[in-house]
This record gives C-alpha cells, sequence and structure tokens, in this order.
C-alpha cells in the first residue's frame, strides 16, 4: 500500500511517502531550487518520493493532506471580522494565499499530478500527535502537541493506542505558546521562524528577571498549563502574534535592532520567557498525566526542540518514559498526515518502520 502525506500549510511545504509499512521517503520543498511563494503544492518533494519508491501517481493508493482546509478558512474568517476594521487588512492578506493555493488543494494535486484516488484531509494536530505516536516504541501512550496554529488548535492532548489518535483536550488560537514564544523572539531581534534556537542562547546567559512580569501582565496562567494571553500587549494578525507598543513599555523599551550588540537586558528576557515556557510545560505535562494515567509521553512541537524542556519532563514529571518528534516542521507534518491515513483511515495498524 502506497500513502503520499503531504504538508503545505506550514511554510516548510514537504512531502512522505509511506509503503507497506515503511517510510520510504520524505523531502522538504525548501530544499529544492526556485520559486515556492506561489506554489500550492510541495511539487518538487512529491516527485522525489515517487522516484525514491520507483513507482508513478497511478500507483498510489492514497494522498493525505495535515489540515482541514475549510476550518482554517473559518478561523481566519471569523478572528479578521472580530476585529474590522483593523482585522480588514489582515483578512485580505490572509485570504488572497489561502483562496489561491490551500482552499483547492483537492483540485491541485488532481490537475498537478493527474490522481485520481482516494484524497484524505486530517486535522492538523491528529496529524502531528500521529507523527509522534506511530514511529514511537510504545503501543500505547499519552501525546501533547504544541503548535502555531492549525485549523484552530494552538495545543491538544489525548491518547494514543492501536486504534488510533484520541484528541482530549485543546486549546485555541490566539493561545498559543509557540506563538508567544515566536513573539519574544521578534521582540528580541532574532530571525522569525528560526530565532527560537538564538532566544535559547541568549537565555543560556541570562536571568529569569521578568519572569513574574511575564506571568502577571501578559498572561492568565491557570494550574493545568492553559493560560489566555492578555491581547492588548500584542498586534493582532489571523496568523501571529506581533508585540506591540504596550508590549515594548512593559519592559521598558523598543525592540532589539537585529544586528545591534545583544545587551544584558536581552539575556534576561530571553532567560525570563525561557523559565515562562518551561513552567507552563511542565503544568501541561503532568495535567496530561492526571488525565490519562499513562506511563508513556509522546511529544510534538517547535517548544519540544528545546531540550532543557525535555530534561525537565523527564526528571521533574510524573511519566517513566518519554519520546519527542525530532521532525517538528513540514516534513514531520506530512508524515503525521500519512500516518492518519494509514492507521484510522484505512484501517491498518502494523507497526511503522522509518527507514528514510
Amino acid at each position: 500500500m502506497n500513502i503520499l502525506g503531504i504538508s503545505t500549510y506550514s511554510p516548510d511545504g514537504a512531502a512522505c511517502l509511506i509503503q507497506d509499512g515503511a517510510v520510504l521517503a520524505k523531502a522538504r520543498e525548501g530544499r529544492f531550487p526556485g520559486d515556492k511563494t506561489e506554489q500550492s503544492l510541495p511539487g518538487q518533494s512529491i516527485v522525489y518520493c515517487l522516484e525514491q519508491a520507483g513507482i508513478g501517481v497511478e500507483e498510489l493508493d492514497c494522498i493525505a493532506f495535515d489540515i482541514k482546509p475549510l476550518r482554517a478558512v473559518e478561523r481566519i474568517l471569523k478572528t479578521s471580522l472580530a476585529f474590522v476594521p483593523i482585522g480588514l487588512g489582515s483578512f485580505l492578506r490572509e485570504m488572497s494565499p489561502w483562496l489561491r493555493k490551500n482552499l483547492w488543494l483537492k483540485r491541485h494535486i488532481v490537475q498537478q499530478t493527474g490522481f485520481q484516488g482516494k484524497i484524505i484531509f486530517s486535522e492538523h494536530h491528529e496529524a502531528r500527535a500521529a507523527a509522534v505516536f506511530f514511529p514511537s516504541p510504545f503501543q500505547e501512550a499519552a501525546f501533547l502537541t504544541l503548535d502555531g496554529v492549525g485549523e484552530w488548535a494552538t495545543t491538544s492532548y489525548g491518547l494514543g493506542t492501536e486504534s488510533g489518535i484520541t484528541v482530549l483536550a485543546e486549546m485555541r488560537f490566539p493561545h498559543s505558546l509557540e506563538l508567544l514564544y515566536t513573539a519574544f523572539a521578534q521582540y528580541l531581534g532574532c530571525t522569525v521562524n528560526a530565532g527560537e534556537d538564538t532566544l535559547l542562547e541568549m537565555a543560556s546567559s541570562g536571568e529569569p528577571k521578568y519572569k513574574k512580569l511575564i506571568l502577571s501582565r501578559l498572561m492568565d496562567l491557570k494550574a493545568d498549563g492553559s493560560f489566555r494571553l492578555n491581547m492588548a500587549c500584542f498586534e493582532y494578525r489571523t496568523g501571529l502574534l506581533k508585540p506591540n507598543v504596550g508590549f515594548n513599555e512593559l519592559f521598558g523599551r523598543p525592540p532589539r535592532a537585529a544586528e545591534s550588540p545583544v545587551t544584558g537586558t536581552d539575556m534576561d528576557v530571553a532567560c525570563s520567557i525561557q523559565a515562562v515556557i518551561e513552567e507552563i510545560v511542565l503544568r501541561m505535562v503532568e495535567h496530561v498525566y492526571n488525565q490519562t494515567e499513562q506511563k508513556n509521553l509522546c511529544l510534538s512541537g517547535w517548544v519540544f526542540r528545546n531540550c532543557v524542556d525535555g530534561g525537565r519532563i523527564l526528571g521533574e514529571s510524573s511519566f517513566a518514559e518519554l519520546w519527542v518528534q525530532p521532525e517538528a516542521g513540514g516534513a514531520g507534518a506530512a508524515l503525521g498526515a500519512a500516518l492518519v491515513a494509514r492507521h484510522q483511515y484505512l484501517g491498518n495498524t502494523e507497526t511503522v518502520a522509518v527507514t528514510a
């Protein structure tokens, strides 16, 4: 059985091919030459995966996408209209690429590849959970996924079993830990979509002087790790959070220019948000344990690329075993979409072997 998973919603579009229980090929579109801005599908990644497997598109049993486009459009529409007239500009910016690229994915795949078979759209966080649970060594485990935003969900947890993925609860946009982390990366002059690693380097040399300020002024954090952000401190967009004047005033200074020297204040702000992130994650993890009573935990999302989180979770939580999905970008979402199709739509429960 040949299943092609495709990630398009992520800026890092990708494809992944599963054949008879083995992941034979996966590729990220960004690694191929050419302009990707107007592409609706990671075309070169798809071609690469098919060539590696030695099959044509007509030999695919199923193509699976990592998001439900109509639900994502619903979010963009509702959140933009809620902030009219301020949200009108962001609505037009967001809707144009969605109408052009993502809303008609089924039509695009047929037009560009000629595929006439089954096409499946998974929930984005369902795909994220599948990508971390099914390749894990566990027969049964709890999972926690943290993402910028999928259709609506930014955080979800649940159970993974041989029967499939079950999401038990979720947090919704705009209250997103990853978007909060990205907002701080922007404030500290780090590169968008790559600034988290730089922020972590800054944090290692600072002190968490602003931790209490962040917890008291930027969010309402609950005992279970759920939170609501203070949106008065962010420029609200349909797909991101950007620090605004209120955010800058909170720390008594404007954002750091990207090429300027890193100051002690920069390091302290980075260390403070790092400490906040770790506290939130630890609260979430313990809540997941209490709700699921599982001994094994699977984690997926950019936040979990942070090795400090993984070490603290293993040492301080009630879970006995931990498995983290190392591919947090588009390739992971493509893998997850293929695994959702295989395990939950096509009813195959064989173990997945990752060989690519």
